[in-house]
């Protein structure tokens, strides 16, 4: 079977209440799958997480970082404070910090060379808007946002990155891509590195309204290593299902 993996965003959601039980529910989910299970809290949870999740099989981390060590940058988290917290991960370049907070390319950029250089692993994001798509610009905005993204690091560097191709259209309005649409453009991906950096494996994810009921379908498609799931890891019984699905390599 292939491995699966399988990464919750909760985004801006969840409290203490909500977050006990369900911690305690998705050790247990990840003790029983042979696929790679993690989660991204709200930073103001990270430390709750590292408690909670400690000894377990579920990889955890922070949804956004700031590129500089320290400094006048009110509202702000570093690299340094999230392994304060032992953190695995660090989603960088969501369609939402690319939209809503206007991060360009060079900004997403440097945030993954600190990533990198601290040792944790960047959830690298990219993807189109529905204009895009439908102006038939999809292709050349993956790739320029990827080109930019990974501007000045090694192939060495770049087999550390988790990608996760996020349709913008598709992200929290009910749709998905066809599997077939997300397979094309995960494919073209692998090509991309493939060619301009010599990367052979890299994992690439499909964001944008995953769910239990067509998880199957489009994680089996040979190009998609797993998903990045938003509004369906908040309920655990949903994510339990995405976590357990099964699929031929």
């Amino acid at each position: 079977m292939k491995k699966l993996y399988l990464i919750g965003n909760m985004k801006m959601n969840m409290n203490y209440a909500d977050l006990e039980p369900y911690f305690a529910n998705l050790t247990q989910v990840a003790e029983n799958t042979s696929n790679v299970v993690g989660v991204c809290v709200p930073s103001v949870y990270l430390d709750f997480a590292k408690y909670s999740l400690e000894n377990s099989k579920v990889l955890f981390g922070a949804q956004n970082m700031y590129h500089e060590d320290k400094g006048a940058y009110t509202g702000e988290i570093s690299a340094h404070m999230l392994n304060d917290f032992s953190c695995d991960l660090v989603i960088l370049g969501h369609s939402e910090r690319r939209n809503i907070f206007h991060e360009s390319d060079e900004d997403i950029n440097l945030k993954v060379k600190k990533a990198l250089a601290e040792g944790l692993t960047p959830i690298l994001c990219f993807g189109e808007v529905k204009e895009e798509r439908e102006g038939g610009m999809a292709f050349s905005v993956v790739e320029r946002q990827l080109m930019n993204g990974l501007n000045g690091l090694d192939t060495d560097e770049i087999n550390r990155i988790i990608f996760a191709y996020e349709p913008v259209w598709a992200i929290g309005t009910g749709l998905s891509a066809t599997p077939d649409q997300a397979e094309e453009m995960i494919a073209f991906t692998k090509r991309l590195l493939h060619e301009n950096f010599e990367c052979h494996d890299n994992i690439v994810l499909y964001g944008g309204s995953l769910k239990a009921s067509n998880a199957n379908e489009i994680l089996s498609k040979p190009s998609i290593d797993g998903g990045l799931i938003g509004g369906a890891c908040l309920k655990i019984d949903e994510f339990e299902q995405i976590i357990n699905t099964k699929v031929d390599e």
